[in-house]
């Protein structure tokens, strides 16, 4: 079939130029990295996952048969951040999401996370469900004395009624964690998945949790750290642990969680510069692709 050749693909995810807010979905880079605790550099993150989507142009989706190529995405560059300024910039990356219906973000670090919560509860009136991907609960009240840092995400998501910690699943959690951030977070009603069930119970019966936990009425945001996969799979990411998911463990799961009425999503933490192969970047796209084409589905209702 003749074409643009994959190596010669634009630089825009799957290739789309970039432009304003599209019709359908919005895919935006979030270049901050500043409130790291371990490996800086996820700033490079969005660049890497574009370059590594040009594998994801060329052919259906082979599960869903979704030609993701046709759906309405437009690629609209990279949010603004406000240089070495934490708060501002988390304020910032709030007030351009704002207005975008379905916004499919690249981060950066996962900090990022906060604001497009924030965000969307000024969109939607109500607190969303949300499914989490990640090694890490990411629910300390601080980070190494740093309020909005990467690891401090939904503690502050909770208690700013952004989400529905009753219908929050995190899945694959698995890195050092003190006893009390442990006991908190199951006591706000939120369910964890470690790494280790994931392996024990399959990925069927994960997805059947998550259906069981986000239900299908609430509005639903998917938050993808790279790092829930193992190191194998993602050398290019921060705050690495082993024992993680496989990266075909993730793409099953998301396959099977149909009916979710999803309203964004993110994919964050991805670092360049300790990459192997472009295959933590590559992981990182094909999350976004296998989402799109859950959503784009034919005959698709969420």
């Amino acid at each position: 079939m003749a074409g643009v050749p994959t190596f010669a693909t634009g630089p825009g995810f799957l290739g789309r130029r970039f432009s304003g807010i599209g019709p359908s979905f919005t895919v935006a880079g979030i270049p901050l990295d500043i409130g790291v605790t371990n490996r800086a550099g996820a700033r490079s993150g969005p660049a890497a996952i574009r370059q590594a989507s040009r594998m994801l142009v060329d052919g259906d989706h082979p599960h869903f048969w979704t030609d993701v190529g046709a759906m309405a995405i437009a690629d609209m560059g990279e949010f603004e951040i406000a240089l070495g300024d934490l708060p501002r910039s988390l304020a910032l990356i709030e007030e351009q999401a704002a207005p975008i219906p379905h916004l499919l973000a690249m981060g950066g670090e996962h900090g990022v996370t906060l604001p497009l919560l924030r965000a969307l509860r000024r969109q939607l009136g109500e607190p969303v469900a949300l499914v989490h991907f990640d090694a890490h609960a990411d629910t300390w009240d601080e980070s190494f004395g740093q309020a909005y840092g990467h690891g401090s995400v939904f503690y502050h998501a909770i208690n700013e009624g952004l989400v529905d910690p009753r219908r929050m699943i995190q899945i694959g959690i698995r890195s050092p964690i003190q006893r009390d951030i442990w006991d908190w977070t199951i006591a706000q009603g939120v369910t964890i998945l470690s790494a280790q069930e994931v392996h024990e119970i399959g990925v069927a019966a994960v997805a059947a949790r998550v259906h069981r936990v986000v239900g299908h009425e609430t509005p639903t945001y998917l938050t993808y750290d790279v790092d829930c996969l193992d190191p194998a799979f993602a050398p290019g990411t921060g705050t690495p642990e082993i024992g993680g998911l496989a990266s075909w463990q993730t793409q099953a799961i998301i396959q099977r969680l149909i009916d979710i009425p999803f309203v964004g999503m993110d994919v964050v933490e991805v670092l360049p510069a300790h990459d192997v192969s472009e295959i933590t970047a590559l992981a990182a796209a094909t999350v976004m692709w296998e989402y799109l084409a859950l959503l784009g589905r034919p005959n698709a209702t969420n």
